[in-house]
């Protein structure tokens, strides 16, 4: 057996640390979304801290939306040479880069996954274009689909870190247990496999573990969001996240959260989508 095999092995049986609740105040909105994003999925802010980029998933346009702080729509820029497939989530690097995770995969048969680097720098724009196409494929998942009961390769969540990116998947196996899988892929243009570098587990059934968004600040700090939690993952590698510890903040809300991006080291902004009831809200939340 070859020494790489055995190390492999290793990794995947590792458990993460023990993971901690922390008690927090109920979610209070921050501002209500314009009328017109109505599934937003993915935020990110702008390098110079006054713009929050938006996108919406599969059926929408191709567009990013620029919000100023407060929510009000500023800027439709339209992505002039990609197709919304199923964009998920929005990040940026340390330079202020921004990336499309177009890899929504609902029924984990897709083959054509891909991140998109855009020109967009200022709100001033009115259009953008793809200047780097990162396609990749899942280590490890050789059926499309796989069997239900292992349905582990849709993904809303990522973020840039050093040169990479770091994919975290969304359950959507039957039995879900909360068990998702952490993916690296190089931020090149190029076709690559996501090496397989975590697989861990969150607490609780699908709305409290299924995760949705990711966003990271300049302390190493990756939140993952799902419907009713924010979990924070601390003290991983970056070939290794099996040593993440996990901290988790009870929303005492519930709703299809779908976007999270931190607004400084401790403070979080989380979007959910609009419905008949409710939703359609951007709410503040400080790690404490």
């Amino acid at each position: 057996m070859k020494l790489t095999y055995i190390f492999a092995i290793f990794l995947l049986s590792c458990n993460p640390k023990t993971q901690d609740s922390a008690k927090t105040d109920d979610l209070k909105t921050e501002f209500s979304l314009p009328k017109k994003l109505k599934e937003v999925s993915g935020m990110a802010i702008s390098q110079d801290q006054k713009t929050i980029w938006a996108i919406e998933d599969a059926g929408n346009k191709n567009v990013v939306y620029g919000l100023d702080l407060k929510g009000n729509l500023i800027t439709d820029v339209l992505v002039e040479n990609a197709d919304n497939n199923d964009w998920e989530d929005i990040t940026k690097d340390n330079a202020g880069n921004i990336y499309i995770g177009d890899f929504g995969n609902n029924e984990n048969d897709r083959q054509n996954l891909c991140i998109l680097k855009l020109d967009l720098k200022s709100e001033t724009q009115k259009s953008a274009k793809v200047i780097q196409t990162t396609k990749f494929h899942y280590e490890g998942q050789t059926e499309f689909p796989p069997k239900k009961s292992n349905l582990l390769y849709d993904c809303e969540a990522f973020v840039e870190k050093d040169g990479n990116f770091y994919l975290f998947t969304k359950n959507r196996s039957k039995g879900f247990d909360g068990t998702f899988l952490v993916f690296q892929i190089p931020n090149k243009e190029g076709d690559f496999e996501a090496k397989l570098v975590g697989k861990l587990k969150l607490e609780g059934g699908y709305n409290d573990a299924a995760i949705t968004s990711a966003s990271i600040n300049s302390k190493n700090q990756i939140v993952l969001l799902t419907h009713k939690n924010i979990h924070v993952l601390s003290g991983f590698a970056p070939d290794n996240f099996n040593s993440a510890k996990i901290q988790k903040f009870v929303l005492n809300h519930n709703s299809q959260k779908e976007a999270v991006v931190f607004l400084d080291d401790k403070t979080l902004l989380i979007a959910d989508e609009k419905d008949k009831k409710e939703g359609g809200n951007v709410y503040k939340f400080e790690l404490k």
